[in-house]
């Protein structure tokens, strides 16, 4: 059968009866049997959850009961959130095996409610830092478009499965990128809503002030049709904000008309190492967002440079308290990228935290000041394509310029979407990020939206080479 590409097709496909959820859930399990082994997407295939949860959807839309777009639509977690039916490992050995026995993180618990199909749960940066380490039990994420090249992290599992076409949707986290930047590598649309938008009850943290969970799928329509299933305030989590949650899809309607859109030039499009098509792909899709009626003002973001560091800083601290005892314990136990990663949090003192802090509640006055007169800011996503995997280490990511911790600082919401191909014989993603203002993630998609229509980067798929068997 023909799967479809996206949620929005899918569900208007269940709805028609041109195919079933059990059909559509069969096929997509056949391809992860097939995939799975090269891409290294999955840890865990809840086949027989998904099975149940596809002919109950078939059933309720039997039965005429809809409960909306995600009913019968195949999705994964990534397996640092909680699951009553599948273990979470965060991709490593150091979680209490018996941790999240079960019960659901409030994100499936809505997932579950809504009609969602439950797959499985997705290989990720061992506790959403450091790097893949071979030398684990775990699978090794393989990007779809060439398999020598990383898929991001650390949602590698959740970008790696969409693009592959394993899944229609998926959920990520984000800390400083971890869904934006699986996103642009592995040419998928994935948004880091406003912080305290969605609940984080049920996930494993990394930095308790600057964690989100994520929608990530093929286009823009898809993930605002998973917040809107996802969003919404939870007393379980004292971060979730009581804010009401609106319909991200009834705004959709293609237009960018007067849409005010700022363009960092400084730091975001001159730093050091960015790569020359990524910057011209992000600028021409700003073009076309201009030639479709937005008006487009150059800005500046003060400090843009600094605002990485103090990111970094929290992050590392906050991981690093998170992780202190098992460090001491079972140091070993850890990847050799992730224990180093962690311990960088051992070398900074209470001061460089508290500076970290004071420039974070600078930044976000300064941006809030920037923003004034704009709807959303735009800039790439990541400093260029894939790299190959021989070639990165984590000291290395830490000197390269990046554009997504910004908004975790701040808290804003930030959107990666597919907005080009680098040249050459294995033609790579580039992606381009929108960022709003807080809670105006309906802008966000808005602009998304416009831009897909008017291009198909988003709807590329690759060509996967299996691996043979061994």
């Amino acid at each position: 059968m023909d799967i479809p590409l996206t949620i929005k097709d899918a569900a208007a496909a269940l709805r028609a009866k041109e195919l079933t959820s059990v059909e559509l859930t069969t096929a997509l399990l056949d391809r992860i049997k097939t995939l799975n082994p090269t891409l290294g997407a999955f840890i865990t295939v809840t086949e027989e959850t998904a099975l149940a949860e596809a002919a109950a959807a078939d059933a309720k839309f039997a039965a005429g009961e809809d409960l909306g777009p995600l009913q019968g639509i195949p999705y994964a977690a990534k397996d640092i959130i909680v699951t009553k039916d599948a273990p979470t490992t965060a991709n490593g050995v150091i979680l209490d095996p018996a941790w999240g026995e079960g019960w659901d993180a409030t994100v499936i618990e809505r997932l579950r409610a809504a009609g969602a199909v439950l797959m499985g749960k997705l290989v990720l940066n061992e506790f959403a830092i450091g790097m893949p380490d071979p030398a684990k039990k775990f699978p090794m994420p393989q990007n779809p478009w060439d398999l020598e090249r990383s898929g991001s992290g650390s949602s590698s599992g959740t970008g790696i499965a969409i693009a592959g076409g394993l899944i229609l949707g998926g959920l990520g986290t984000d800390t400083g990128g971890s869904t934006r930047g699986p996103s642009s590598w592995n040419g998928v649309s994935g948004i880091k809503q406003t912080f305290g938008r969605v609940p984080k009850y049920g996930c494993v943290p990394l930095g308790y002030s600057l964690d989100h969970i994520n929608p990530m799928a093929r286009s823009a329509w898809d993930c605002a049709a998973m917040l809107n299933i996802i969003a919404g305030y939870d007393p379980k989590d004292p971060t979730t904000v009581d804010v009401p949650v609106p319909d991200y899809t009834s705004t959709l309607n293609g237009s960018v008309e007067g849409l005010r859109i700022g363009v960092p030039m400084e730091y975001f499009f001159d730093a050091p190492g960015l790569d020359p098509e990524t910057k011209a792909a992000v600028l021409a899709g700003i073009d076309a967002l201009k030639g479709a009626g937005a008006i487009v003002t150059e800005v500046t973001i003060p400090h843009a440079r600094e605002a990485k560091d103090a990111n970094q800083v929290i992050m590392y601290s906050e991981s690093f308290a998170y992780h202190k005892l098992d460090l001491a314990a079972r140091f070993d136990d850890y990847g050799k990228y992730t224990s180093e990663v962690l311990t960088r949090g051992l070398f900074l003192t209470a001061g460089d935290l508290v500076q970290a802090h004071r420039f974070r509640s600078y930044f976000k006055k300064a941006v809030a000041k920037v923003m004034e007169d704009l709807d959303v800011l735009i800039m790439p996503t990541s400093i260029g394509p894939a790299p190959k995997r021989a070639d990165m280490s984590p000291s290395q990511q830490l000197r390269s310029a990046g554009f997504t911790p910004h908004w975790n600082l701040t808290g804003l919401p930030a959107m990666a979407i597919p907005c080009g191909f680098s040249t050459g014989e294995k033609p790579l993603p580039l992606s381009m990020q929108i960022v709003g203002k807080p809670f105006a993630e309906q802008t966000v998609f808005q602009v998304a939206d416009g831009y897909q229509r008017l291009t198909d980067w988003h709807l590329r798929v690759p060509k996967v080479e299996v691996a043979a068997a061994v």
